[in-house]
């Protein structure tokens, strides 16, 4: 009952044993250092979200910088011209110019990101989106906040401060983000691949036997994205990673085959994969023997 890249010998077999307990233990801990960064809702729910990075946060924050700096430059000409022959005092002029140099830099990305819950031109082109810390919407405090801190560490700094905040923080938050307690989520996920495996003939005989348990969630993310990955990477990589996984898979499958990791997780993939489908169709057709008496009239009563 170990995993292993070639048949051990009798003297083996302890260390091989001792091998996949301490790839459980390895995995275990990974699991609670990665349930650590989780983020957690108001009521206590993991959700599995993104944060942008920092090389999308930076794209969005100059694309949303050429915007409103632009729209600025061209309000200031405008103004410029307009302003020139009307007699308008110099103390006046320059109040309307502080105006709207404010409505440009700070009141217009409050306004479209309260709008939008949290959205700009910039956000959308990276498929990003600003959230509280708890995963809400924001609100018109967080936007407010957000926005007066902006013009310092973006527009008085020319973004500065706000590219050396975001590389010393784990979300890529900025200043403004620390402030007012939001980040910026990743929304835009990859089209997922397809994937269909069948029981590997080497486990053929151990699958009529076998014990497969609901694996974690995220777990079995990471299973089937390795398996669907698995031609693209370098030997010794996949090597690692299916030995990995491997152990941490393994308190959930009982017996455990004498194979090397990859073909296990391959068949502990296909496994649960038949088992859902069953589920999903003994329920399917337990609704479908219900369905007269779920949607039936009671009797007597008139079909209207």
């Amino acid at each position: 009952m170990i995993f292993m890249t070639q048949p051990f010998g009798a003297g083996s077999a302890g260390s091989g044993v001792a091998g996949v307990a301490g790839a459980a233990g390895a995995g275990a801990a990974a699991d609670s250092v990665v349930a650590d960064d989780e983020l957690l809702t108001g009521e206590a729910v993991a959700l599995d979200v993104r944060p942008a990075g920092f090389l999308l946060r930076a794209l969005s924050g100059a694309i949303d910088f050429a915007v409103y700096a632009g729209t600025l430059v061209l309000a200031f000409i405008g103004l410029s011209v307009a302003l020139a022959d009307s007699g308008v005092d110099q103390a006046l002029a320059q109040a309307i110019f502080t105006a709207t140099l404010v409505g440009c830099l700070v009141v217009a990305p409050i306004v479209v990101e309260t709008a939008s819950r949290g959205r700009s031109l910039g956000r959308l082109a990276i498929g990003a989106r600003i959230v509280r810390d708890d995963g809400g919407a924001i609100s018109l405090r967080h936007a407010v906040i957000r926005g007066l801190t902006g013009f310092v560490e973006i527009y008085a700094t020319f973004g500065a401060l706000a590219l050396v905040t975001s590389m010393l923080n784990g979300r890529s938050k900025r200043l403004g983000d620390l402030l007012a307690g939001t980040y910026s989520q990743h929304e835009r996920v990859p089209h997922p691949l397809p994937f269909a495996v069948a029981v590997p003939p080497e486990l053929l005989i151990w699958a009529r036997t076998a014990d497969v348990a609901k694996l974690p969630d995220r777990l079995q993310r990471r299973i089937v994205q390795f398996l669907t990955q698995s031609d693209r990477m370098l030997p010794a990589t996949r090597e690692r990673l299916a030995f990995e996984l491997a152990g941490e898979a393994a308190p959930f499958v009982s017996p455990l085959p004498n194979v090397h990791a990859h073909v296990f997780l391959l068949g502990v993939a296909a496994m649960r994969r038949d088992r859902e489908y069953r589920a999903l169709v003994i329920e399917r057709e337990r609704l479908a023997r219900m369905d007269p008496i779920l949607h039936g009239l009671p009797n007597g009563f008139p079909d209207r």
